[in-house]
């Protein structure tokens, strides 16, 4: 099921229908982008137990008065690899001043992410948790390839927090 389901994953990015952005997963040495505005993503090191995860970074979130998106991507996804180099940019950071990510790899993470809910037919996927840490349901998916991949998730991701 899992081979079947990265297959299809592969093919919808490929395909890039609608969805989401560029950028695979965010890597950098400490793993986190951080900054007192603007995006703050922080890379999930591999969990057995998502919901307790997001849980704990909704809270640390709503603390410094942050909303928390989780974020699945792949390092092989265009659209991610993009979305990912503008926020290490710090490009996204005026138009997200308050955003944290909590960043999983589809291919390592996708198990234990769909045991919490976080399932999508493309990636990257941004979705909203509930309090509990699972998902809420409320979530964009995917993106066209090429340089338009940012600009084109921007106001997607835009109405998905402002109609949190």
């Amino acid at each position: 099921m899992r081979a079947w389901l990265l297959a299809a994953t592969c093919v919808a990015c490929a395909a890039c229908d609608s969805g989401t952005k560029p950028g695979g997963t965010p890597t950098s040495d400490s793993g986190v982008t951080a900054s007192a505005d603007g995006i703050r993503w922080t890379q999930s090191p591999g969990t057995d137990d998502v919901a307790t995860a997001v849980k704990a970074a909704l809270t640390q979130a709503h603390a410094d008065g942050r909303t928390l998106l989780v974020y699945v991507g792949a390092k092989w996804c265009e659209p991610c690899q993009r979305f990912h180099h503008a926020v290490e940019k710090g490009e996204l950071d005026a138009a997200f001043p308050r955003l944290s990510i909590l960043g999983f790899d589809a291919d390592r993470d996708a198990t234990v992410l769909g045991a919490a809910g976080y399932t999508s037919r493309l990636i990257p996927l941004f979705a909203l948790p509930r309090d509990d840490g699972r998902a809420s349901g409320k979530q964009i998916e995917g993106s066209v390839k090429g340089e338009a991949a940012v600009n084109e998730i921007t106001p997607r991701l835009r109405n998905l927090i402002s109609g949190s």
